[in-house]
Order: structure tokens, then C-alpha cells, then sequence
């Protein structure tokens, strides 16, 4: 069972015995996103040894290319369904890959988004949902 695998299973199980997952998704959905990009475990594992949990402006850097990674993850209880979405609060980024879950954190879908577009689309906006972010580019959809 990869390390991944074993966080998700303890999440779980926190669930099922106190009602609410650990805040977990960020951390998911930035290792789910690095694999997505082509990165792999030891160069990512490498990149984040020296990183803290709050880093302004790009999750990890890979070819390159500053990556800024956006997750959500309904719990499966009634009104649990993503409706929105986190908006990027700035731009010192070059992609950003929005990924949504299902409530056991497999992957539904993935989608990416250059800085330039992104603004475009999203900068006036104060309310951004799911269906937004599926205008971006498709990396995964289960």
C-alpha cells in the first residue's frame, strides 16, 4: 500500500469514527497533481522535503513551470456536493490544475489553466463552481 493510500485509508477511518475527514485534500490533490504533470514520487518527494505547508503564490515547480493546485472532496453525506470552488487569491503561478474527488478521494476529473486564461475567465468573478473550471484543459476524467 503506497504512502499515499495509507493516509487516505486513516482519513477514512477518522471519518467513519468522528464524523469529519482530516483536512487532507491539499496534500492529496498536490501529490495527485505532480504525478498528473509527470513528475515522479522521488523527484516530488525530493522538491517538497525543504517546503512548508503555506507557500506563496506556486504548490511545487516541475520543468520549469510553477504549478498552483486547487481540490475538493464531498463527504458523501447529504449536501455534501462540490457547488464551489477554491479561487486562486493571486497569480505567481504559470498553471493551475483544479482536481475534484469522489468521497473516497479517488479521482474524477482534473483540469488545468494558464495564468493568462485563468485571469481572463475568473479575475471579476467572485463565485467560481465546478462547471468553471471544466472549461480549462481536461487532464483526467474518470
Amino acid at each position: 500500500m503506497t504512502l499515499r493510500n495509507k493516509l487516505v485509508d486513516i482519513a477514512l477511518q477518522w471519518q467513519k469514527s468522528f464524523g469529519v475527514a482530516p483536512s487532507i485534500t491539499s496534500a492529496i490533490s498536490e501529490y495527485d497533481a505532480a504525478m498528473l504533470v509527470g513528475m515522479t514520487e522521488s523527484e516530488y518527494s525530493e522538491y517538497m522535503k525543504d517546503k512548508t505547508a503555506v507557500n506563496k503564490g506556486s504548490d511545487f515547480v516541475f520543468n520549469h513551470t510553477r504549478y498552483q493546485i486547487k481540490g475538493n472532496r464531498p463527504s458523501g453525506k447529504p449536501g455534501s456536493t462540490v457547488t464551489i470552488v477554491a479561487k486562486a487569491t493571486n497569480y505567481l503561478w504559470d498553471k493551475l490544475i483544479w482536481i475534484l474527488y469522489d468521497k473516497n478521494y479517488l479521482m474524477q476529473e482534473a483540469w488545468e489553466w494558464n495564468v493568462e486564461d485563468y485571469k481572463l475567465a475568473f479575475d471579476s468573478k467572485k463565485r467560481i463552481s465546478p462547471n468553471d473550471y471544466r472549461k480549462g484543459k481536461c487532464l483526467y476524467k474518470k
